[in-house]
């Protein structure tokens, strides 16, 4: 039926290829089933998976807000912690050291700390730890205390100390030891203040009274008379010239001081102003350099500074001038015994810190009642000082010294008087201008009485019905005019200011009386043409005498003014001298 031949052949060939295609197949199968499977429990593992990550993640998210919690708190934790501990070696040096320069941090890191504990005063930690500081704040202010006192001992028993190293040196380096009592112990810092105040009362008083009285030992040698444009007025002198040292003696910048030591030599002189000026620059330098000090070093400080600063101790506050120059053995230092002391009453609280530990409050920043109670220390430490200074001042206005060194006395006080403006000691300056307004009074009475008494020669050189005439001769009245030059000239060089009522009201009083002396004596003689010639010629010898005493001075207006007056009297003498001759002359 079917033709088998070559077809069944070939299938019965292929046969085998195709059942092994089917076993390839068969096999494809079941690695496909067993890959579904697969497949099927690995999203099952997938998903399990993805809700781990996702619970993972949420944990994570919480972990990391409760991290940024904690880093929120652990400044504000730590600093609790640091404040509520104090470290060891802080109480260790303040129980088992002696006080110095180390305790100075130690003390400014155990103000922060007690200041922290009374600000935390409601955690039951800060109460318990505050027990313990308060023991430590009771040791370092006994130290402290015994410190401070024995800083003082050099000043009390020895008068070569010097104050202003010890104070430079060795007070204001300590200052924040003295501020931590001032903040913390204030009993035992006004302890500290009346001991210094005490002391250094006693070291000024000796030290001034030592100094004045040798001074006064000075000024007792010689006694200079005012004697004025009259004395010796017949003997013919040279012409007079202007004392330039002596007018040094108006500045602060000029000789040295006398010094306590020269007073053992007993022919040494020196004039008045010499002695006065010794005594205001001392006592400037002294009295400006102690109020420097107390402004500084007692100048109360309410606010704790904020972190530790460099120290800067200022040595250029004080000038030179001390009175720890070696003085006679003979005097013991005096007992201080009726010291009086008001103390400094604290600051009040401040919302800003206006200066730090170390470096100063000027004075100017202080409350009206913080400066008067500083002012009222400084007066306490520095008045035996000015009562000796006013007793020199009397031994050297009596007797009343001549003109120009009496002016000479004023403008040193002026000068000194604005250098202690410059330095800051309004108690000083005060003090000064109190001299100066004393010394015044006594420069107008001594211009009255050279006016006076010249007026009394004019007068009396020309006589009249009530008075007898008084002998005036060419020397003596030379003599005048020469001193009245140097005078005049003096008190120009003296005087800055082209205005000064006093002193050229004065001039123009004298330089009349002088005129008139000058034609009543010539008005003696009895010819016409001798009177206008020594008019002419005592003119031209005022004229020459103005210009060449002191080549300096003509560039002032009051000279080129006084040049001026005496230059038309004389050629006005002179062109009456030409009249004379010339109706003289033989027509």
């Amino acid at each position: 039926m079917f033709n088998t031949g070559e077809d069944g052949t070939s299938f019965r060939t292929r046969a085998r290829e195709f059942v092994d295609l089917h076993d390839q197949v068969q096999t494809s199968v079941n690695l496909l089933d067993s890959l579904e499977t697969f497949l099927s429990t690995f999203q099952k593992d997938l998903s399990a998976v993805s809700g781990q990550i996702s619970d993972l993640q949420s944990r994570s998210r919480d972990i990391e807000s409760r991290l940024k919690s904690r880093k929120k708190i652990e400044k504000p934790l730590s600093n609790l912690l640091t404040d509520l501990t104090l470290p060891p070696p802080l109480a260790e040096t303040i129980l088992d050291t002696d006080v110095g320069e180390p305790w100075i941090p130690v003390i400014q890191d155990f103000e922060r700390h007690l200041e922290s504990l009374q600000a935390r005063s409601r955690v039951r930690a800060a109460r318990d730890l505050g027990e313990v500081a308060e023991g430590l704040r009771i040791v370092a202010a006994t130290k402290l205390r015994a410190f401070f006192l024995a800083l003082l001992h050099p000043i009390r028993t020895s008068m070569t100390t010097n104050m202003q190293v010890m104070q430079t040196s060795v007070f204001l380096r300590y200052r924040p030891l003295y501020t931590f009592l001032s903040r913390h112990a204030p009993a035992v810092a006004t302890e500290v203040q009346k001991a210094y105040v005490s002391a250094a009362r006693t070291y000024y008083e000796t030290g001034f009274r030592r100094y004045m009285r040798s001074l006064g030992w000075i000024k007792a040698r010689s006694t200079e008379k005012d004697a004025g444009l009259f004395a010796d007025l017949d003997a013919r002198e040279r012409l007079a010239d202007v004392d330039l040292k002596r007018l040094d003696y108006a500045r602060i910048e000029g000789p040295g001081v006398t010094l306590t030591y020269m007073a053992d030599d007993k022919s040494y002189k020196e004039h008045v102003e010499a002695l006065l000026r010794s005594c205001l620059l001392v006592l400037m330098d002294n009295g400006t350099a102690e109020y420097a000090f107390i402004t500084a070093f007692f100048a109360p400080e309410p606010n704790l500074p904020a972190g530790p600063e460099p120290k800067i101790v200022s040595s250029s506050l004080f000038s030179p001038t001390s009175l720890a120059a070696e003085l006679p053995g003979d005097d013991v230092v005096s007992t201080p015994g009726t010291e009086y002391f008001a103390a400094t009453p604290r600051a009040r609280q401040r919302t800003d810190s206006l200066f730090s530990t170390d470096s100063h409050q000027p004075a100017t920043q202080l409350s009206k009642e913080d400066l008067a109670a500083l002012n009222a220390t400084w007066k306490q430490v520095m008045d035996p000082a000015l009562d000796n200074a006013k007793t020199l001042l009397q031994a050297v206005l009596e007797p009343l010294p001549p003109v120009i060194p009496l002016l000479t006395m004023i403008r040193l006080t002026e000068e000194v008087m604005g250098e202690i403006q410059k330095r800051g000691c309004a108690p000083l300056e005060s003090f000064v201008f109190g001299i100066r307004l004393q010394m015044w009074p006594l420069f107008q009475k001594a211009m009255t009485d050279q006016v006076e008494a010249l007026k009394k020669i004019a007068e009396g050189a020309s006589g009249g019905y009530f008075r007898r005439a008084v002998t005036t001769s060419d020397t003596s009245v030379s003599n005048i005019c020469s001193r009245y030059v140097a005078l005049f000239l003096s008190l120009v060089m003296l005087t800055e200011q082209n205005e000064e009522t006093m002193i050229f009201s004065n001039l123009i009083r004298l330089r009349q009386e002088l005129t008139k002396l000058i034609e009543t004596h010539t008005d003696k003689l009895p010819d016409i043409s001798a009177k206008t010639k020594a008019r002419s010629s005592m003119y031209e010898e005022l004229v020459q005498g103005l210009t060449r005493a002191f080549r300096s001075a003509p560039s002032h207006p009051k000279v080129q003014t006084e040049l001026a007056y005496w230059r038309e009297k004389e050629e006005d003498a002179r062109h009456r001298v030409t009249s004379n001759n010339r109706g003289r002359t033989p027509r």
